[in-house]
């Protein structure tokens, strides 16, 4: 056994988080999604949120912070209503992360976030008034940490708002961060008070965080050479594949 897991189990973890930082590196998002579809199967759900915690605590905070604190602080002040709304409903939901049922859950979030997504590559348009901003901020803010404290994931409603945005790719991505790392930030104390991050879990998860520094690395030498339509692309295509895995996981857990 290697910190709690088979040593086949770890050792695949292993290679899974190293592929989701290289992902994350290179957009900006989708490490727990990647992990947590990923994970859940060949690992029980508990311990795939576990697993997912820390490494998505420590990228966050690198990618937050990687054109310095000021960026970063501006980017919390310009987002506050949507960082507070995750943060409010990750404590609320983080409670009823053994009991809601996993099938729903991943429908819910995969099945509009993967529309949205085709929506956009097809060449359409969604792009929001400037006086429902707020509003949509604050209902976006609410769905990503309902979500966030059953699942880990609380990036996709994020990621929409921003693409409906037209926010700027250096932005874009140093907000995620910022989002992100206030979302991780309160995931962790939420399930050490559940008791999901400890014991081995807590040990397996902070070990996990060399194969995600390792992928991230490499993967902001791929993002720094994406102009802003390949980014956007990129960053289109792999929404629409998460929320496709997000359903496929739906099916497989019995939805129908």
């Amino acid at each position: 056994m290697i910190l709690g897991l088979d040593p086949h189990l770890f050792w695949l973890a292993f290679a899974v988080t190293g592929f989701a930082g290289f992902v994350k590196g290179a957009i900006g998002f989708a490490m727990p999604m990647i992990m947590m579809s990923a994970f859940g199967s060949f690992l029980p759900p508990t311990t795939a949120l576990a697993l997912l915690i820390m490494p998505t605590l420590v990228t966050n905070l690198v990618q937050a912070l990687r054109q310095g604190t000021g960026p970063a602080i501006d980017s919390t002040r310009k987002f506050g209503w949507h960082i507070a709304m995750v943060v409010i409903f990750i404590i609320v939901s983080a409670g009823f992360a053994s009991s809601i049922p996993q099938s729903w859950m991943y429908f819910l979030l995969g099945a509009p976030i993967t529309l949205f997504a085709l929506w956009q590559l097809a060449g359409r348009s969604l792009r929001l008034p400037v006086h429902h901003l707020r509003r949509f901020e604050i209902v976006s803010g609410i769905i990503g940490g309902l979500y966030g404290g059953v699942s880990g994931i609380w990036g996709p409603p994020l990621i929409v708002m921003l693409l409906s945005t037209d926010t700027p790719k250096e932005e874009q991505i140093r907000v995620q961060g910022v989002v992100f790392l206030i979302g991780a930030v309160t995931l962790v104390i939420a399930h050490l008070a559940s008791g999901v991050l400890s014991g081995p879990n807590l040990w397996a998860s902070l070990a996990m965080v060399v194969p995600a520094m390792i992928g991230m690395r490499a993967g902001f030498m791929v993002q720094d050479r994406l102009n802003v339509a390949q980014f956007r692309r990129w960053t289109q295509g792999l929404l629409a594949l998460s929320g496709l895995n997000l359903v496929r996981r739906a099916i497989e857990l019995g939805l129908i």
